[in-house]
């Protein structure tokens, strides 16, 4: 099961075990969610949540490798670490006195240096969702943190966060950049290689120093794994080339591709290829990365 591509888990419960004595109980949530700092590659690093308007039913009771973790309820999040590999992972409700959680769960495999976003799914059907981070923190504004009980986890480590980068994400659109499919300079648009200067202008504008640019390919999930990568790494090297032709420096630059790992739209059930391909297009861009010391005199892009 692949955690990016897949919605994970399973329902939610509402069992009163696991809460602390009722004078501690009334402090039930804690600090408003901030974005979370990076983990090393010694830890993975998840955020589950519920949203606020998801009121349905009880308490949602977290398990990690079938050991209860947390209960979140509607607003709430909660934040843990785990060594890199495959883990089991599932949030029930109502399902005392079996108390499935301890039994069942589903098994992911999560790799060192990530932070993993899953959200409790709106219908209570059993499907939480697995949400970028793009995704996830538009939800989790205002939310706060669920800490009216403690965990049991046995695995669930305390994150070593790293410091947070400074760094600023320019999109390019896909389809503004190039025609379908395509990834060379000759298939960039005018109105491609017009972004680009103005996107160049913009840099120079708001970084009195830069740093280090990283030019990221994203596509869409149509097409194989291994052909969406290569796609998007063609790209970037594309978008890499003309960044360099309109005055930033080749040195500081390098392209990588993440094909169609990290989607922005993931729900598209389009009746033909072409309103598919037209359901997915904000997952076709290019991310440009700067890293560098900011002009706070500047505007900020829209």
């Amino acid at each position: 099961m692949t955690f990016f591509k897949t919605s994970l888990f399973a329902a939610l419960f509402t069992s009163s075990a696991f809460l602390l004595p009722s004078a501690m109980a009334a402090e039930t949530f804690g600090k408003t969610y901030q974005p979370v700092a990076p983990v090393g590659q010694t830890q993975t690093q998840i955020v589950y949540y519920r949203d606020a308007s998801n009121t349905a039913g009880g308490a949602a009771h977290i398990y990690v490798d079938n050991e209860f973790h947390d209960a979140l309820l509607p607003g709430g999040y909660t934040v843990f670490c785990l060594a890199p590999g495959k883990h089991n992972l599932g949030a029930y409700q109502n399902d005392a006195p079996q108390y499935r959680g301890k039994e069942q769960g589903y098994n992911v495999e999560m790799r060192g240096g990530q932070t993993y976003f899953v959200r409790v799914n709106h219908t209570m059907n059993a499907v939480p969702e697995a949400r970028t981070r793009e995704q996830a923190e538009k939800d989790l504004a205002g939310l706060r943190e669920q800490i009216h009980v403690l965990s049991r986890a046995s695995s669930v480590e305390a994150c070593k966060n790293l410091a947070a980068p400074q760094y600023k994400d320019y999109t390019l659109s896909g389809d503004v950049m190039f025609r379908f499919g395509q990834s060379s300079v000759k298939g960039v648009s005018a109105q491609g290689r017009q972004a680009v200067k103005d996107l160049v202008t913009t840099i120079k504008r708001e970084n009195v120093e830069l740093k280090q640019i990283q030019v990221i390919g994203h596509t869409d999930a149509i097409g194989s794994d291994r052909g969406n990568y290569a796609l998007g790494l063609k790209r970037a090297q594309t978008v890499r080339t003309m960044l360099a032709e309109n005055g930033l420096p080749a040195r500081l630059m390098t392209a990588t591709s993440v094909g169609s790992d990290e989607p922005i739209v993931n729900d598209c059930a389009a009746s033909s290829k072409s309103a598919l391909i037209s359901c997915y297009a904000p997952n076709r861009r290019v991310v440009v990365r700067v890293s560098g010391d900011q002009n706070v005199a500047a505007p900020a892009q829209k």
